[in-house]
């Protein structure tokens, strides 16, 4: 839509500026909430509101908590493939060294390792899956792994740099790392005392000390993460919607695509009204007897024994149609009969093409008697 500046410089110039209205029409001008099947298409795209931030701390989280409950058992698993690992080297010294001999050690070593380690693997995977799954429901995409061109246009990627985006992540990264900063002086304060008597303890006691240090702080700094993860995914959730707002135009542009343009309907039903109109109209010679009421309703009825054991309904109309119906009637020859009652039922409660409903017979039987009796058929 086209509007005008009117711009007066002095007394003998001015001029009009012509503008489009559509170049100042932005983010506001999307008012509706998005439809399910934006939605849908959304999600067929890959798009959909996930925080990274809630899956990583989700996996922390469960990654230490796993720690903390096995780390017992897995140190002491972790010492008898150390132990059992020299001494098979022993043995081998012992004889004669070869260099198949050190890879079955260390190929047995690394076994052990995997078969150790695999629980902790199982359950962040287990965790990461869950939680990926709670966030964008069972939808898979391979759309987002198409390679787009259009990514690698640096124009547009020097915009994403200073997007909204962008600038609310580095925001969550620096708190992140204030957060870190000051729980690990925190924890390490309270352990301080703790750390001064390793030198006065077996190595075995001092691992086990540091890494449950280790575990605590990676579970505060974990809780800490879920939180900030929590925070972040509402706020995707929030910047998605809003993302995914539409205008009014664009509303009515999807339903024309869905349901079809109205207009376009509307020319087909005419089509195919008048199409059965005339499939109608041509079977009208068939009929034994026109039916009205008498000036708003017309039906036209066939009875052929062999045909069918019921008269039959050819044709129906009201106002103008009915009109039509008899004068096609007189036409052709067909006797035109007004009984008001019978008219109304056939017009309401019969197709054209079906039989006559056997509550209709006794009044249709002596309107056709009538006729048969007109034409000296009886």
């Amino acid at each position: 839509m086209k509007r005008h500046l009117y711009f007066d410089i002095d007394e003998e110039r001015s001029f009009l500026l012509p503008y489009n209205l559509q170049f100042f029409a932005g983010a506001a001008d999307k008012t509706e909430p998005p439809t399910t099947k934006k939605l849908n298409d959304a999600r067929k795209e890959g798009h959909v509101a996930r925080s990274k931030e809630l899956t990583t701390s989700t996996e922390l989280l469960a990654l230490f908590l796993t720690l903390k409950i096995f780390v017992g058992y897995m140190a002491g698993r972790f010492i008898e493939v150390f132990n059992s690992s020299y001494r098979d080297m022993d043995k081998m010294l012992d004889g004669e060294f070869t260099t198949v001999m050190a890879e079955g050690i260390l190929r047995n070593s690394i076994t052990r390792i995997i078969v150790i380690i695999l629980p902790v693997v199982l359950i962040a995977f287990a965790v990461s899956f869950t939680i990926i799954l709670v966030q964008v429901k069972w939808k898979l995409s391979g759309k987002p792994l198409t390679p787009k061109f259009s990514k690698l246009d640096p124009i547009a990627g020097f915009r994403k740099i200073f997007s909204k985006d962008k600038l609310f992540a580095l925001v969550v990264e620096v708190v992140k790392v204030i957060l870190i900063g000051y729980v690990a002086y925190d924890t390490l304060k309270d352990e301080w005392n703790t750390l001064l008597v390793l030198y006065d303890i077996s190595l075995f006691q001092a691992v086990a000390l540091i890494g449950d240090i280790v575990i605590n702080l990676g579970i505060r700094l974990s809780l800490i993460f879920l939180v900030i993860g929590f925070a972040d995914y509402l706020y995707q959730r929030f910047r998605f919607r809003k993302d995914m707002m539409m205008t009014k135009q664009e509303v009515k542009d999807e339903f024309k695509q869905t349901e079809g343009d109205p207009q376009v309907k509307r020319r087909i039903r005419t089509k195919m009204l008048e199409v059965s109109q005339r499939r109608m109209m041509q079977r009208l010679p068939e009929a034994d007897v026109v039916i009205t009421n008498p000036k708003h309703l017309a039906a036209a009825i066939k009875y052929d024994r062999e045909e069918a054991e019921a008269p039959i309904l050819l044709a129906k109309g009201a106002d103008y149609l009915a009109q039509k119906i008899k004068d096609a009637a007189r036409e052709y020859g067909i006797e035109i009969v007004e009984n008001k009652p019978l008219a109304r039922m056939l017009y309401y409660n019969v197709e054209v093409g079906q039989e006559i409903p056997a509550e209709l017979y006794q009044m249709t039987a002596e309107v056709l008697a009538y006729v048969y009796r007109l034409k000296g058929k009886i």
